[in-house]
């Protein structure tokens, strides 16, 4: 499919990436790094298309709209590559494996640069070596080109126009729909799944999660209509917090299962789209209505927090009514959730609500 394939790419790809630095032609100016903190590279394709029972018949060409602009795909991708946050586990949960993905920056425990349900996957899949792009620190363009991708899936990201303008030049790119880092996992399926020609699949793995995670929440009425909030506290300045909002995938995660943020916050929050907002510990009654708290940290966070003469008052802190995820764990990452992820970590996150729920009354 792609036409590109018949020249080296690289002195091309090289003296592109200098002409668009120079033009200083990013219209947008999104982070283009993962949203937390290596594998070899396969000697063998693996195989992208996927199983013949889930092909349907797709029309083209098939335009995407996206913040860039439009992505026009000409035919079926043969070959899918996807970069920074996720993308890839959407691909694999349609049981396609991508020729070439991003390194997992953030909750990996090893040098792998896979999270744990990516890696289950793939094990099933029975691909031990996968072509795995080392671009934490940027993306590594000339490795996206020699993956020899047909599309580039990116709809969970931060790439910026000037990301944008060069993976154009490689193949499709199918980007975020309005902003970096807020597309929702629905969002994230149906963009990327649209993308690999899969559309009515991925609608399909939308309802099918869905019902997963109702039937789990079931599992703990005590939690539904619960007041939480998603806060992140440091120990080297109590004098700060950091909230994710309901706009943030976390805080919609957390709505999903039947929890609801309190109103004494969403009524702080002036950008209904801004996914996180800065409080002062002064105002930190602002979370006194919260039934339980969420947010990155360990035991010995908590005992700080609960130490602070500001914080320490907030009623969910002193009762002990918090659910601190260890900072760096796979269920850290996975509080940006996907098909995958979900069904990895629903039972331990759920438990530990129910735990955190379950000190209210004690």
């Amino acid at each position: 499919m792609n036409s590109k394939r018949k020249f080296s790419i690289k002195p091309w790809l090289i003296s592109l990436i200098l002409v668009l630095t120079l033009a200083g032609c990013s219209g947008q100016q999104p982070s283009s790094s993962t949203p937390g903190k290596g594998a070899s590279v396969n000697t063998e394709t693996p195989k992208t298309e996927a199983p013949s029972a889930q092909e349907t018949n797709a029309e083209y060409p098939i335009v995407i709209k996206h913040a860039f602009g439009e992505t026009t795909i000409d035919s079926k991708p043969e070959r899918v590559a996807t970069i920074q946050w996720a993308n890839h586990d959407v691909v694999l949960a349609l049981g396609v494996v991508p020729v070439g993905f991003s390194a997992a920056n953030y909750g990996v425990q090893d040098d792998s640069g896979l999270l744990p349900w990516t890696a289950e996957k793939l094990k099933e899949f029975g691909v031990n070596d996968p072509n795995v792009f080392q671009d934490t620190d940027g993306l590594d363009f000339e490795a996206i080109s020699d993956a020899d991708p047909d599309v580039i899936l990116a709809a969970y990201s931060g790439i910026t126009q000037e990301d944008y303008d060069i993976l154009s030049q490689i193949a499709p790119v199918v980007a975020y729909p309005t902003t970096p880092w807020l597309t929702t996992w629905r969002e994230q399926v149906l963009l990327n799944a649209t993308g690999m020609g899969m559309k009515a699949e991925g609608e399909q793995l939308i309802k099918d999660t869905e019902k997963l995670i109702q039937e789990k929440a079931s599992e703990h009425p005590q939690i539904q209509g619960k007041k939480v909030v998603w806060v992140n506290f440091s120990a080297k300045d109590m004098s700060k917090l950091h909230i994710y909002t309901p706009a943030d995938p976390r805080g919609s995660f957390l709505e999903e299962l039947g929890l609801v943020y309190p109103e004494s916050v969403t009524k702080q929050i002036a950008d209904p789209t801004s996914y996180s907002m800065n409080l002062s510990a002064e105002n930190a009654d602002m979370l006194n209505d919260a039934d339980i708290l969420i947010g990155y940290g360990g035991e010995d966070l908590y005992n700080a927090v609960k130490a602070d003469p500001l914080l320490g008052k907030i009623p969910a802190i002193k009762r002990g009514s918090v659910v601190f995820i260890g900072d760096g764990t796979p269920l850290a990452a996975s509080g940006n959730p996907n098909p995958l992820s979900i069904a990895y970590t629903i039972d331990e996150y759920l438990g530990l609500i129910d735990g955190a729920i379950r000190k209210i009354n004690e």
